[in-house]
């Protein structure tokens, strides 16, 4: 049998929801669409599969560029995707078409944690703000987002909230 980069949606599916807590609820109900140079698969159920060589990954309002995105599985179970680049990018606009901007050379989503480390550059933009340091890494069941405490500091730049708005 040949390898299928179909076999690696269910798990880009999952980094797809798993962006941001906040992103476009529709996204998940679009198509995604996956190009990349080149791919190694395995089909059974432990192992790692990668997409490498200008990754671009869409589906809705989101969107990933990067050099390579592994996905790993153990005993069937999707336990990490790692995304890589220089550097790796996640671009999605949420509910209220606020756009979220993110880079880092390197990007993990930790399945059974719900959480994301950024590491390497890190830069994440948003209207209401941004961030940037070396590590950061973000909560999906509580929405906290932690950065520094590695020896690196990290900046912020908060905007005050538009007069009349949400």
């Amino acid at each position: 049998m040949r390898p299928n980069p179909v076999n690696l949606l269910p798990a880009l599916l999952l980094l797809a929801a798993a962006s941001g807590a906040a992103a476009k609820s529709t996204d998940r109900k679009q198509p995604m669409d996956i190009a990349a140079d080149s791919s190694d698969m395995l089909l059974n159920d432990d192992g790692v599969s990668k997409i490498c060589g200008n990754v671009r990954i869409s589906q809705g309002t989101l969107a990933i560029d990067a050099d390579c995105a592994e996905v790993t599985r153990v005993k069937g179970d999707l336990t990490q995707v790692t995304l890589t680049g220089a550097p790796a990018r996640l671009r999605q606009v949420n509910d209220n078409g606020e756009p979220m901007d993110a880079s880092a050379a390197r990007i993990i989503y930790f399945t059974k944690a719900a959480q994301i480390t950024l590491s390497g550059g890190v830069v994440i933009d948003q209207p209401r703000g941004s961030m940037r340091g070396e590590s950061i890494r973000y909560d999906l069941n509580t929405g906290r987002l932690n950065g520094g405490g590695d020896g690196s500091r990290i900046q912020m730049r908060l905007s005050p909230k538009p007069e009349g708005g949400g």
